[in-house]
């Protein structure tokens, strides 16, 4: 059973990592793991607090943690090898997914990196996904229902290969890693300003419904253009000149494009992987990041917004 001080010690590292103090934040969950050093709920905070500045092998390292966790989706049991890291010369690989879309179309890039050191590789996504990973120059198979493909050397969840790549932040297989043809339309500027009703974040990282922004775009939400797949939406954001959006799946797809996209940050609850600070993002080089100032002011974010956009209409 936890102590009631590492208790509170987690509870204090927790809100200074929402508030965006990373560092902090860590000697705290590092306090956490001396008091219980196999707490998945401490380590799983760590390896967060750690990407989020940027340090991926120790972050990585601690990130399997999120299988401890309650709720988890629990590790495929299969009846052959994890990989973790030896040659795939030759070897056959089988990719299994995990958590959102937008982890998903993230790690894709990660996709022609296995083909290039070798390995046959069948990479399984979500069905809306499928059609547009078919150009990763993988074998990718919707997972839904029954799904045959031949038993490979070796298996692994998507989330492990930043670790298992040894990927470090100043090298990160850049983008485009994905295409689609544009479909001609009539605007120029895309918008998501909410993402998944769901999300722990979400009332938080979502523009509000009563914030009127200064310009006009089109909603790429999938109920707006009808919208079926993923890469019906590729098409669509292929057209466009800039895409705005808060963080959701539909940011990672036009950084996947190579599309100029203006990602909107909240102050607070911030994903580890767009760090604390800056207006870059070394996982999409054609990506602006907008933070907010304070907690809740976005007006400061759309009016820098409105400014930039000149450069692409």
């Amino acid at each position: 059973m936890r102590s009631p001080r590492a208790e509170q010690i987690h509870n204090r590292g927790r809100a200074l990592a929402y508030d965006g103090q990373f560092a902090r934040a860590a000697e705290e969950f590092r306090r956490v793991l001396k008091f219980d050093p196999g707490n998945p709920f401490a380590r799983y905070d760590l390896a967060l607090a750690l990407l989020a500045q940027g340090r991926f092998d120790e972050g990585f390292s601690h990130y399997s943690a999120r299988y401890e966790l309650p709720g988890a989706r629990p590790r495929p049991d299969l009846p052959f090898p994890a990989w973790t890291g030896q040659s795939l010369e030759g070897k056959s690989l089988v990719v299994f997914p995990e958590q959102g879309f937008g982890d998903q179309i993230q790690m894709a890039r990660f996709a022609p990196v296995l083909a290039g050191l070798g390995a046959d590789v069948t990479w399984l996504c979500e069905p809306a996904l499928a059609p547009l990973f078919q150009g990763l120059g993988v074998r990718a198979l919707a997972a839904a229902g029954k799904v045959e493909f031949p038993d490979p050397d070796y298996w692994c969840q998507v989330m492990d290969l930043p670790g298992l790549l040894r990927v470090s932040s100043d090298r990160i297989p850049g983008a485009p890693y994905l295409s689609a043809t544009p479909k001609p339309l009539g605007s120029k500027v895309g918008l998501v300003r909410r993402g998944k009703p769901s999300h722990a974040n979400e009332a938080v990282r979502s523009l509000p419904d009563d914030l009127v922004l200064p310009f006009e775009a089109l909603n790429l939400a999938p109920e707006s253009t009808g919208a079926r797949s993923f890469q019906e939406t590729a098409e669509i954001i292929a057209g466009l000149n800039l895409v705005i959006s808060v963080d959701t799946a539909i940011a990672h797809l036009a950084g996947a494009l190579g599309k100029p996209c203006f990602l909107l940050l909240a102050a607070q609850g911030v994903d580890w992987r767009w760090k604390r600070s800056g207006s870059t993002s070394p996982w999409y080089p054609t990506m602006r990041l907008y933070r907010q100032p304070a907690p809740g002011d976005w007006a400061t974010v759309v009016a820098q917004v409105q400014k930039d956009m000149q450069d692409f209409l």
